[in-house]
């Protein structure tokens, strides 16, 4: 791993850590886990391409974008056991739970070369590495994405993962930052990095892809919605 990711991974988890440090002397409770859900589904949606508003969220004024990154929040925590003894699995669950509810292929690979993508990401997960889990978290991301294995909406799965990695290797285990705030911050320039990564991914992109990823981890602290 280029130094430049090494130490701008670095940064992002010394961030997080200082935040979960602080907690301690806040007051936090499962609501800041569900503000921090809420926050990120409202920014995951807007990638997707939503026009419902955080405050939309709240009152239940959504589009279709909005409700399907609704729906993925409200089970995420819960599929944090299941992640961990097959990730696949939940990656279907997931892109269910994302996808129109019309949709006969909701929950089901539709490209055999995503779907072998997908089997070979949920052997790494499980098999472990020697990578920083900002990182595992930042390629599972990319690697969701850019498998296109699901019907559509497949943004909305990856980021829901690479929120699971964060929570499953104890990065933020209530899943109090917001790291879809940070993709979310300049969706040009994440749609850039990740589409370099998507295509092929060059030593130069996959790098800018980690390093945009470290940025929208250190921003996600910066957006925890602690008391």
């Amino acid at each position: 791993m280029r130094e430049g990711v090494a130490s701008a991974m670095a940064a992002a988890r010394d961030a997080v850590d200082v935040l979960l440090r602080d907690r301690g002397l806040r007051r936090s409770d499962p609501g800041d886990t569900v503000e921090s859900l809420l926050c990120g589904a409202a920014a995951s949606a807007t990638l997707e391409g939503s026009r419902s508003s955080l405050e939309d969220l709240r009152t239940g004024r959504t589009d279709a974008e909005a409700e399907a990154a609704l729906r993925v929040s409200s089970e995420l925590m819960g599929l944090v056991p299941v992640w961990q003894r097959s990730p696949v699995q939940v990656l279907a669950r997931l892109h269910s739970l994302a996808a129109d509810p019309r949709d006969p292929a909701r929950g089901r690979p539709t490209a055999a070369a995503g779907a072998d993508r997908l089997q070979t990401l949920g052997t790494l997960v499980l098999r472990g590495t020697s990578a920083p889990a900002m990182v595992l978290a930042a390629v599972v991301h990319a690697e969701v994405a850019s498998a296109h294995a699901f019907s559509g909406r497949d943004g909305l799965v990856a980021r829901a993962a690479e929120r699971l990695v964060l929570v499953d290797a104890g990065v933020d285990p209530a899943s109090l930052t917001v790291p879809e705030a940070g993709h979310a911050r300049s969706p040009g320039a994440y749609r850039t990095a990740l589409a370099g990564y998507g295509d092929g991914g060059t030593s130069t992109q996959v790098v800018d892809w980690l390093l945009h990823c470290a940025a929208a981890y250190s921003y996600g602290v910066a957006s925890a919605p602690l008391r």
